[in-house]
């Protein structure tokens, strides 16, 4: 799928590798309190010290394997990777990436991995955005929902259908609202619940496009938990 450049109102933009660090403190940040997250660490000193190279790992795989898109502040993030109609492995190296980044919790985020994993929809091909996260300070003004129009509709004009999974009931309602349903029931982690969502492309949308191929300044692979903050 080609995007196309976005009309002059859309502030967003594809990401580049410089911008990774940047990025993953932004994803960091947003998904912190999560119910999932303190699961995953329930120390709050541990998570926000592993959580930035932990995201980190998301990103290089997004912007080896699918579309990193972000503002020209680079206060938001969306991570889309295109998936066929059947399951694709991680990379070679995730495995032991994680396990160096993670150390004691490894056996928590293998198992939530795994979790995301035996729900991940197959028979048809679609993107899965993977994360979607907005710094805390810039929450509630609309950039998650700007991400989000930009990737869709160039999803709506290629036929294209969408899938996360949402972190919390109160995500659920921001997506329910972008045109996602529900597919199947909820996940189960030990300490959280989680909401697999399924987004049919929408006939009859304006032809606007994922991002445009600009870059703002540079800021100094397994499923990953698609939030909006």
């Amino acid at each position: 799928m080609t995007p196309r450049p976005p009309d002059a109102g859309a502030a967003v933009v594809f990401a580049d590798a410089s911008c990774a660090g940047g990025l993953s403190q932004v994803i960091a940040e947003a998904f912190f309190d999560l119910a999932v997250s303190r699961w995953l660490i329930p120390y709050p000193p541990a998570r926000r010290r592993i959580f930035p190279g932990y995201f980190r790992l998301y990103l290089e795989h997004a912007l080896g394997a699918g579309l990193v898109c972000t503002t020209p502040a680079q206060d938001a993030v969306a991570l889309w990777l295109p998936a066929g109609k059947e399951a694709e492995p991680p990379p070679g190296d995730y495995g032991e990436r994680l396990a160096a980044v993670t150390g004691q919790w490894i056996d928590r985020f293998r198992l939530f991995d795994q979790t995301l994993e035996d729900r991940h929809p197959t028979g048809y091909a679609h993107h899965h955005l993977a994360i979607l996260a907005v710094r805390p300070d810039r929450q509630g003004h609309g950039t998650g929902s700007a991400l989000l129009r930009a990737h869709h509709a160039a999803l709506d004009r290629d036929s294209i259908p969408a899938y996360l999974e949402a972190s919390d009931l109160r995500t659920r309602r921001f997506y329910l609202a972008h045109g996602y349903a529900d597919c199947g029931g909820p996940l189960f982690l030990p300490e959280a619940v989680m909401y697999p969502m399924v987004r049919p492309p929408q006939a009859g949308q304006p032809p606007r496009p994922a991002a445009s191929s600009g870059h703002t300044a540079s800021a100094a692979p397994g499923p990953a938990p698609g939030d909006t903050r």
